[in-house]
């Protein structure tokens, strides 16, 4: 073969291999992506504590990135209100809820959610939450740019529950008060803390309870995030199955993989500040989970 040719056809090999990697480049942005993190856990929006001024603008801001991704509200509207006492105390609260609809599983849903609320203002000083949790937020809206694109075969919920620090309220009331069957769930997806490691290692919990998740989560390819299956056994000390809001649909029978990473130094401290993730790790860890939602998506 001449020498001009193989140039050429090396050549076309070459754009190809670019092609692909500027694909899984562009399943989301990255910038909105931290665009998202930084301002949700800025201080305009005051620690996000169920009820408060902040609560009301994160929920607004949650609204309005589903409007403008083309998410539809699950009902008439986005909003899902309850109202709920702890002590003596009555809180009000909002999960916002987007829907899609399946290509080919119309029928069966698998909800992908994250929790928005955090610890508030305490003592005067403001708790931005930024891994815990505007990370799983940042996540969830990437989802759905995602899928602008890449129409999910089942329905998706996409969730961002609200009061999940106060004893997880919101995903209890949502499971509780669902308008369809259990049944139709297929899987609940929870994004909990998932923008730093020191370690490069990201949890996944609940397949060693959901067996038949195992094999979407074995074979992770990634070189950049060790996905580590665990947390989930019978050691109550090291079990993450009540620590978020998949919690509220293990205790209906409902299946959940839940994604999160070790405690730091700055969890529930005023320190869980933006500054503080790991970018490169985070948008990664989208990467990843993204490919897990894919793989069970398929089944």
């Amino acid at each position: 073969m001449p020498r001009a040719i193989i140039i050429v056809l090396l050549y076309f090999v070459f754009l190809n291999s670019q092609a692909q990697s500027n694909l899984n480049d562009t399943l989301f942005s990255k910038e909105a992506l931290l665009r998202h993190v930084e301002a949700l856990s800025s201080d305009l929006f005051e620690g996000r504590r169920t009820g408060t001024k902040g609560a009301v603008k994160a929920k607004e801001y949650i609204i309005n990135q589903f409007y403008s991704l083309k998410v539809k509200p699950l009902k008439k509207s986005y909003e899902q209100p309850f109202v709920f006492t702890k002590g003596k105390k009555e809180y009000r609260g909002t999960n916002v809820l987007g829907y899609i609809k399946g290509v080919t599983k119309p029928n069966k849903i698998i909800v992908i959610s994250a929790h928005y609320d955090h610890e508030g203002i305490q003592n005067g000083v403001i708790y931005n939450g930024a891994d815990d949790n505007a990370s799983g937020l940042g996540a969830l809206f990437s989802f759905a740019e995602y899928f602008r694109k890449h129409p999910p075969q089942h329905s998706v919920i996409l969730a961002a529950f609200d009061a999940e620090e106060l004893d997880m309220k919101g995903s209890l009331y949502f499971v509780n008060n669902l308008s369809f069957s259990k049944r139709k769930i297929k899987i609940n997806i929870n994004m909990d803390m998932i923008s730093r490691s020191d370690k490069n290692e990201l949890f996944v919990s609940g397949s060693n309870i959901y067996s038949s998740f195992k094999n979407v989560v074995c074979c992770n390819t990634s070189k950049k995030v060790n996905l580590v299956i665990g947390h989930d056994g019978y050691d109550e000390k090291d079990s993450w199955v009540y620590a978020s809001d998949h919690a509220s649909f293990h205790k209906k029978g409902i299946p959940f993989l839940y994604f999160g990473v070790e405690d730091h130094e700055d969890y529930h401290e005023p320190t869980d500040d933006f500054k503080n993730i790991h970018p490169e790790f985070y948008v990664e860890v989208v990467n990843v989970i993204i490919s897990v939602f894919n793989k069970i998506d398929a089944l």
